[in-house]
């Protein structure tokens, strides 16, 4: 298995830190919020390789920043742990604006095919998420079922035009799903946290190839729920989806704590 992070987005809603800063390389309670991801992949012993998708903009700096990374976790104390062990490979998805981005969409796509990946199952990640839970408990239950998305409880109908809502079944399964609804059906929302097995990864082409949108990666959610089976894993804890300076403040308090 391996897992690729989405973090070539521009951040533009919290400028001026992310002017010249990508978001996930961002510091919350002293790391960068990547790093917070990496340390939470840990525990997923069959991960080979995590890739991570930016822009031409930052990729320097996400490049310096896993030199460095694997540095740190190389030295004899880390490498006790043998699930440190998976390779970090930055991937330059060669835009350099709003304007010329591919999309996450897009961008899975691209690593898809550039480093022949359809032949294994795919952990997918929102670079700007963060969660309390680990996520190998998200791994072991999805893969159980060709695709997965984790789901989180927001509580709160108002709140769900924010979000991509998911209604399921007594399996767990979406049986509805709509991005940021106007009138939301449900108080789920599906989270950038996504398995797709090598059965599910030849779709990313065929989805694209049909001029389909290429951005959020919940617009792939909406297409494939009814082509095939999609089970949800409901997260436990706190999920942190850090869009604002005050998501990245809460961040930082809440996990200085840890």
């Amino acid at each position: 298995m391996n897992a690729l992070i989405l973090a070539a987005g521009y951040a533009t809603r919290l400028y001026p830190l992310t002017l010249n800063k990508a978001k996930p390389l961002l510091e919350v309670a002293g790391k960068p919020i990547i790093e917070w991801l990496l340390n939470n992949l840990v525990s997923v012993s069959e991960l080979d390789t995590v890739y991570v998708v930016t822009n031409n903009k930052f990729a320097g700096d996400f490049q310096s920043w896993a030199n460095a990374y694997q540095d740190r976790t190389a030295s004899p104390k880390a490498a006790a742990d043998r699930h440190r062990k998976f390779k970090i490979k930055i991937i330059n998805d060669g835009s350099t604006s709003d304007d010329d981005k591919l999309g996450a969409i897009g961008d899975i796509t691209l690593v898809l095919n550039r480093e022949n990946l359809a032949n294994d199952d795919l952990l997918v990640i929102a670079g700007d998420n963060l969660f309390e839970q680990p996520l190998n408990d998200f791994v072991k239950a999805a893969k159980q079922s060709p695709a997965t998305v984790a789901v989180h409880d927001v509580g709160n109908l108002e709140a769900m035009k924010k979000y991509g809502t998911v209604s399921i079944d007594h399996n767990g399964v979406i049986t509805h799903f709509e991005e940021k609804p106007e009138k939301p059906k449900s108080t789920l929302a599906s989270v950038a946290l996504y398995y797709y097995s090598r059965e599910i990864l030849p779709l990313f082409t065929t989805y694209l190839a049909a001029g389909n949108n290429p951005d959020q990666p919940g617009r792939f959610l909406q297409w494939i729920y009814s082509r095939k089976p999609v089970k949800t894993f409901l997260i436990k804890g706190r999920w942190l989806d850090i869009g604002s300076k005050e998501t990245l403040e809460n961040a930082d308090k809440i996990f200085a704590r840890k």
